[in-house]
């Protein structure tokens, strides 16, 4: 697809990252002005994103879920950038997943045209947009998530008092106990399942959806047990489902899999025997940047267990790096630079894993394990280091992080470099 035709955003040294001197230019013209982050032609901390690693992943995915015959809606709630969403959906996803009535408006915005709310649709405001969406754009594929017999009233009963033509594609959410949002039961699935049926033709139920990234630890239970355990309910359910011909005319959708445990979700929904032609769709939102740390653990993981993503050969490879300088060596073991909560996700510490000299003729060179930070603040990184360290004032530092969702919602705009840290071009986000 082609972004929505729009005026180009114009960026300045307002921008987190840009050089103090520039002069306002289209975000489209960044990758003309020759920068390069070595040469210290963007102001740091500065976060940037390697497109020959973005490319990698999105190839990698792209493979691996063809060779299991599913299809790909990225959860965009991660980037928020609209042009990492056509990169997604031009290398063949099905559609965009998002988690907020906001995050939907900047989609449509954009042009995307179908779209997966995973998550409840309330409040008088985000019904609303929706309804009107739909009734305006027969092109809109919408679909969101119901868990409770009082939320499918109130969807129908908007519904019908638009009038529009055609109803509200909704998903019967499965959940767990302790977990966020999705029924808890059986017996509840069945009750809303029902409800959905009483809704017609204002609702129509297109399939069964579940997130099992976040089931609560049990004690003396693998989490990959517990997993296959939700994943084996929401195939009870679409069955029951498919039985009772509760879903709606077209294939039937079986929805699941965040960044952990997607290889799971392709296993336990593969060959099932409905009625009606099914799909499974996976969401992952992190796989396209990855990650140092929380992710890259969880794709080992993956790796481990599914004899088909080894032999897809070199896994996912971090995207994303947050860079910042020396601003102090106040003791010998102690080093602070300017990178903080204000710049790089905290629920686990970046993991600080180059360093480079300005004005050096070597590459960005490793960083010894004995380098590690200890803590946040705002705008300052708390970081020991060993005696002989070559960390000195002025030396920049690359970190590797964790959880990119709670790193791009730092930055306005991101660069995309090349492997030599030429700046080609910028993505914008929108949070």
């Amino acid at each position: 697809m082609k972004l929505k035709n729009d005026t180009p955003s114009t960026i300045d040294m307002r921008v987190k990252g840009m050089p103090g001197r520039m002069q306002p230019i289209p975000i489209t013209d960044i990758g003309k002005q020759g920068w390069n982050l070595l040469r210290e032609e963007l102001t740091l901390p500065v976060a940037v994103l390697k497109n020959s690693a973005l490319q990698h992943n999105s190839d990698w995915m792209r493979r691996f879920l063809a060779a299991g015959n599913c299809l790909f809606s990225p959860h965009g709630k991660t980037s928020m950038s609209p042009q990492l969403f056509e990169m997604q959906i031009n290398d063949g996803a099905w559609g965009i997943t998002l988690a907020t009535s906001h995050q939907v408006q900047v989609a449509r915005r954009f042009g995307f045209n179908r779209i997966l709310l995973a998550n409840q649709l309330v409040g008088k405001q985000a019904v609303a947009y929706i309804v009107e969406e739909l009734r305006n754009d027969p092109d809109f594929d919408f679909y969101c998530l119901v868990d409770s017999v009082a939320l499918v009233n109130n969807l129908a009963q908007a519904v019908r008092e638009a009038g529009i033509a055609r109803p509200l594609q909704v998903f019967l959410e499965v959940g767990c106990e302790g977990g966020r949002t999705g029924c808890r039961t059986y017996e509840q699935c069945m009750d809303v399942a029902q409800a959905i049926g009483d809704a017609s033709p204002f609702l129509a139920l297109r399939g069964i959806e579940g997130f099992e990234g976040l089931i609560p630890a049990q004690a003396g239970v693998a989490v990959e047990q517990q997993v296959r355990g939700f994943l084996d309910l929401m195939v009870k359910v679409a069955h029951q489902c498919d039985a009772d011909q509760r879903f709606s005319a077209g294939p039937i959708i079986l929805s699941a899999g965040g960044s952990a445990f997607y290889d799971l979700v392709v296993q336990s929904f593969a060959d099932l025997a409905l009625s009606q032609p099914y799909v499974i769709v996976t969401r992952s939102g992190c796989y396209l940047t990855h990650d140092a740390s929380m992710y890259k653990r969880a794709f080992q993981k993956i790796t481990d267990r599914s004899a088909q993503a080894r032999e897809l050969g070199d896994g996912f490879i971090p995207a994303l790096e947050v860079w910042g300088y020396v601003i102090s060596r106040p003791e010998a073991k102690k080093a602070i630079l300017n990178v903080g909560k204000r710049d790089v996700s905290h629920d686990q510490l970046p993991l600080p894993q180059r360093w480079y000299r300005v004005d050096s003729k070597d590459k960005p060179q490793p960083l010894a394990d004995a380098h590690v930070v200890t803590q946040l603040d705002d705008q300052h990184c708390h970081m020991t280091v060993p005696e002989d360290s070559p960390l000195q004032v002025g030396d920049m530092v690359q970190f590797g992080i964790s959880h990119p969702c709670l790193t791009f919602d730092k930055w306005r705009v991101i660069c995309l470099v090349d492997d030599d840290y030429n700046v080609t071009g910028a993505v914008e986000t929108y949070f």
